[in-house]
C-alpha cells in the first residue's frame, strides 16, 4: 500500500539479519511476540486511516500492550503519523476511541506493576551514548553495513514531503522507528525504565526506511541513466542509419526473440537480495557470537557447574548481590545442601524473585560466626564498574573487607565464585583482588 513489493521484500530481510532481531528471536521471552503484534498493529493501523475501520487495530494493539506495557508508547507513533499526515477529524476521532479502549484495557496492569517497580531498581538513566547504541543496534553492526543503511534511511525520509493527506512510509516508519524510544528515554530522565529490548518493536521501522531510501536511489538512477543514455542514443542512431547500407539481410528463418527479451526479470530486486546478503556475512560472526552459550549476559551453567565441584554440602555460602542467586535457582541441584547465609525467606514463601535476606544487623551477626564462606560475586562489583545501593548489599562488601580474605577464585566471564577466609586463618594471602568497598558507610 506504501511502497513497492520489492521495498517490502528488502525490508523483511534486512529485519531478518539484523543482529538485535536474531538476538531476541531465540529468547524465551515476550518481546518477539510484542514486535510482531506491534508491526501487525501498525499494518492495520494503515489500513484503518484509508477505510476508518479502527476496531481490529485497537484489539491487536490492546493484546500487544498486554504482553508488555510499553507498546502502548505505540500510539504516540501512531499520533504523530496523524500529525505528518494532517488527517481530518474522523480520522482523529476513530483513532482516539480505539486508542482510549486500549489505555483502559491497560489501566489493571499499570496499577499491578507499580506494585513490582523495585525490579528496574538497577537501572540507570539513558546517555547520549544509550541513543548511539540503540541506533546503532537498528541500522547494523559494523562500520559499512552501519554506514550504509544510515545513508540509505535518510533518503527513505523523503517521503516526509508528499502532499497533504497521503499516508507515506516515510510518516508511519519514521515515528514507529523513533517516537516509541525517544518517549522513554525522556521519561527515564526521571525514573530510570529504558531498556533496549523494551522498544524492540519500533526496530520494525528502520529497515523500512532503509528499503525505501534504496529504492530511492533505484529511481533516480534510472532517471538520471534515462537521461545519458537519450543522449548517447542519438549519436548511436547516427551511427547506425549511417552503417545500415553494409548490414546483411535478415534470413527469413531467423527467430524472434524480441518477446523473450521483454519478459522483464526482476534484477534489481534480485541486486537488493545480494546486497542483504553481503550485509549477513558481514555480520554472520556477531550472530554466531550471540548463539554461543558462553557469551550470555549471566552463564548461571558455569557458575553452577564450578560451584558443583568446589562447594560441599553444609558449606555456607554469600550471594553477592542477591541477584547472583540465580545460579543457585536455575540449577538447584548443584547448590544442594548449601547454607545460604544471607537468605531469611525462600522465593516461594516470599513472592519475590530473589528471596529475601537479612537486615545487615542479622547478617553482621551471622557472618561473625563463620570462619570460611563461599561467595557467588558478580564480576561487575569486583572490578568497580558499579556499587549495590541496598544497605544489605553494602553490608555485604564491608565485611568481607574487614574480617574476611579471599584466598580461592573460580572466574567465570560475568561471575565468579571465590573462598572467603577469616583473616588470621592462613598463613599466606594469594594476591586476589577484594571487591571494592562501598562509596556509603555501612551502619554497624
Amino acid at each position: 500500500r506504501l511502497a513497492s513489493p520489492r521495498v517490502g521484500l528488502w525490508a523483511g530481510l534486512l529485519y531478518a539479519v539484523t543482529p538485535m532481531a536474531g538476538h531476541y528471536a531465540q529468547e524465551g521471552r515476550s518481546y518477539a511476540l510484542v514486535a510482531a503484534g506491534a508491526t501487525g498493529a501498525t499494518l492495520l493501523f494503515t489500513r484503518a486511516v484509508r477505510t476508518g475501520s479502527w476496531r481490529s487495530y485497537g484489539l491487536l494493539l490492546g493484546l500487544a500492550c498486554w504482553l508488555h506495557e510499553f507498546a502502548v508508547l505505540l500510539l504516540l507513533a501512531h499520533a504523530v503519523s496523524l500529525v505528518l499526515v494532517r488527517a481530518d477529524r474522523r480520522v482523529w476521532r476513530g483513532w482516539a476511541c480505539a486508542a482510549g479502549a486500549v489505555v483502559l484495557a491497560l489501566l489493571p496492569m499499570v496499577l499491578v506493576s507499580r506494585t513490582q517497580s523495585a525490579q528496574l531498581a538497577w537501572l540507570g538513566p539513558p546517555t547520549w551514548r544509550t541513543a548511539e547504541g540503540l541506533l546503532r543496534a537498528f541500522l547494523g553492526s559494523g562500520t559499512a553495513v552501519h554506514r550504509t543503511c544510515f545513508l540509505l534511511a535518510l533518503l527513505g525520509f523523503a517521503g516526509l514531503a508528499a502532499p497533504r493527506g497521503r499516508l507515506t512510509l516515510a510518516r508511519v516508519c519514521l515515528p514507529l522507528a523513533a517516537v516509541p524510544p525517544a518517549a522513554l528515554m525522556l521519561a527515564s530522565q526521571l525514573s530510570p525504565l529504558y531498556v533496549d529490548r523494551y522498544v524492540l518493536y519500533s526496530l520494525s521501522g528502520a529497515p523500512l526506511l532503509v528499503a525505501a531510501g534504496a529504492d530511492t536511489t533505484v529511481r533516480l538512477v534510472r532517471r538520471y541513466g534515462r537521461r545519458w543514455l537519450r543522449a548517447r542514443g542519438r549519436v548511436a542512431v547516427a551511427v547506425g542509419s549511417a552503417l545500415k547500407p553494409l548490414r546483411r539481410p535478415r534470413s527469413p528463418l531467423a527467430v524472434d526473440t524480441a518477446p523473450a527479451a521483454r519478459r522483464r526479470v526482476p534484477l534489481v530486486a534480485a541486486l537488493g537480495v545480494a546486497v542483504i546478503a553481503l550485509a549477513l556475512l558481514r555480520q554472520l560472526p556477531l550472530l554466531r557470537a550471540d548463539r554461543n552459550p558462553a557469551n550470555r549476559a549471566d552463564d548461571l551453567a558455569l557458575v553452577a557447574h564450578v560451584a558443583a565441584k568446589k562447594v560441599r554440602p553444609g558449606d555456607p555460602v554469600l550471594f553477592l548481590p542477591a541477584q547472583a542467586r540465580n545460579a543457585a535457582l536455575a540449577y538447584p541441584q548443584d547448590f544442594r545442601g548449601i547454607r545460604d547465609v544471607a537468605l531469611t525467606a525462600p522465593v516461594a514463601g516470599s513472592g519475590t524473585l530473589y528471596g529475601e535476606e537479612a537486615d545487615p544487623t542479622l547478617l553482621r551477626a551471622r557472618l561473625a560466626r563463620l570462619d570460611r564462606v563461599w561467595v557467588v560475586v558478580d564480576r561487575d562489583l569486583v572490578e568497580g564498574r558499579w556499587s549495590p545501593a541496598g544497605p544489605s548489599e553494602r553490608t555485604k562488601i564491608a565485611l568481607l573487607g574487614e574480617d574476611f580474605v579471599p584466598v580461592e577464585e573460580s572466574m567465570g566471564p560475568y561471575s565468579s565464585l571465590r573462598l572467603y577466609v577469616r583473616k588470621g586463618e592462613v598463613s599466606e594471602v594469594p594476591g586476589i583482588p577484594p571487591v571494592p568497598l562501598p562509596p556509603h558507610p555501612v551502619p554497624r
